[in-house]
């Protein structure tokens, strides 16, 4: 069905020439022929139009300070088209370059600061090496204090122990039985025979030693009956024996803390016996020289001193009549000082002489033994050493020689037995 009715004058008809439009392409069919043939050449130029903006517009998202006038000028849209064309290049995002990570850029302390990982390590291990080789040599040079007080402990004792047992000897029947029948011994002048003194005497002795009271003397009686000690001498040998028990337990005690003293250093310090031992007895001997000295410059004023340090005033001093001065006169004293000193003298001496610091006892000729012997073992090394790289280098040379035949007489060889017998006489006379 056909709508034929007439326009109203309101309504005109509309405008259906499409030859002004050059906007819509579209509308080509309805162009005249003039207008379809230059309908493709502006599509064409649109094309262009819209591949030079874009390429300008790439141009222009790469080198964005530097625009060339061409891309601008093309970046301009002169048509519809043209301008969605722009706004769908512009709408799109640049093109993001993603930053190329190089592996070998990647690189670990070490190598930043120039070292390799493994030297690294190693480095490390070096120093840890060297700190515990140095904490080894700080606790070998740094010695322990126990033994140096145990060395010292028994330099200091020593002498003590010497003096107790030198004592000790004085104090037995065995040397009043020597004293009393040594020539020149002074007699008794109130008619104590030999015997009588070395039956007396050896009682007094005895009660030294003894665990016994002050009765053990003074029930003491003569031939006549009478008390043989009055009550000032027995209480003057009570004095004694306390002094000389007390002697004993000390020297006991220290011969006790000697002997710990061995054992400890014996297991714990090398020649730490011998040290204190050695310094013991220069102690010892300054000691004995210095008391010999001053009882040989006077013997009266030594022998008061002595008797003052450990006994009161008055509890000492006796009469001629009296049976300790009788049995025990001033030379028996003078006598008894000369053996303490003597035996501790010469117990000292010996004990120096053997412990003197020599070269084998300090461990200095074992070490220049094993020097010696490592020397010896070294040139020994060293001649068989040279006497092997002779024969090498003589073994080399007549194979060297020897192989050298048949190169020097080739053209000998070749020819059969005859170059083989001359190759032979000329490696006999080469290795003679």
């Amino acid at each position: 069905m056909t709508d034929k009715s007439p326009t109203t004058p309101d309504h005109p008809d509309p405008h259906l020439d499409p030859t002004d439009d050059t906007d819509e392409p579209a509308f080509d069919w309805m162009k005249p022929a003039s207008a379809a043939k230059s309908a493709p050449n502006s599509t064409e130029k649109s094309t262009e139009k819209s591949t030079a903006s874009t390429a300008a517009g790439t141009a222009a998202a790469v080198s964005p300070a530097a625009p060339s006038p061409a891309a601008s000028t093309a970046g301009q849209p002169e048509s519809r088209a043209d301008r969605k064309a722009a706004e769908a290049t512009a709408g799109q995002p640049e093109a993001v370059q993603p930053d190329t990570v190089q592996p070998d850029t990647v690189q670990p302390d070490a190598e930043k600061s120039g070292v390799p990982a493994g030297t690294a390590q190693e480095d490390i291990e070096r120093r840890n090496a060297e700190r515990r080789t140095a904490e080894r040599e700080q606790a070998a040079r740094t010695k322990p204090v126990l033994p140096r007080v145990m060395q010292v402990l028994l330099a200091v004792i020593y002498p003590l122990i010497l003096l107790v047992l030198a004592v000790r000897a004085v104090t037995s029947p065995m040397f009043l039985w020597v004293e009393y029948n040594r020539p020149g011994f002074p007699g008794d002048g109130y008619g104590f025979s030999t015997d009588d003194r070395m039956t007396y005497g050896s009682y007094a002795v005895d009660y030294l030693s003894n665990w016994s009271g002050p009765r053990y003397l003074g029930d003491l009686v003569d031939q006549s009956g009478e008390r043989l000690f009055r009550d000032g001498e027995v209480s003057h040998m009570a004095d004694v024996k306390a002094v000389i028990l007390s002697t004993f337990g000390a020297g006991t005690l220290l011969i006790l803390l000697g002997l710990v003293a061995v054992i400890y250093l014996k297991r714990k310090r090398r020649g730490g016996v011998r040290r204190g031992l050695f310094a013991g007895s220069i102690v010892t001997l300054a000691i004995i020289i210095g008391l010999g000295t001053l009882a040989a410059l006077g013997w009266e004023q030594f022998f008061t001193d002595f008797h003052r340090i450990f006994f009161a005033n008055g509890t000492w001093t006796f009469s001629l009549q009296d049976t300790l001065i009788r049995l025990f006169p001033g030379q028996f004293w003078m006598d008894a000082g000369i053996v303490i000193g003597a035996l501790v003298l010469l117990a000292s001496l010996l004990t120096l002489i053997l412990t003197w610091p020599t070269r084998r006892r300090r461990g200095l000729g074992k070490k220049a033994a094993d020097a010696s012997t490592a020397t010896d073992t070294e040139k020994n090394d060293t001649e068989t050493d040279t006497k092997t790289a002779t024969a090498t280098a003589t073994g080399a040379d007549t194979v060297d020689t020897a192989g050298a035949g048949p190169v020097a007489d080739g053209t000998a060889g070749s020819t059969g037995n005859t170059g083989n017998e001359e190759t032979g006489t000329a490696r006999t006379r080469h290795t003679v």
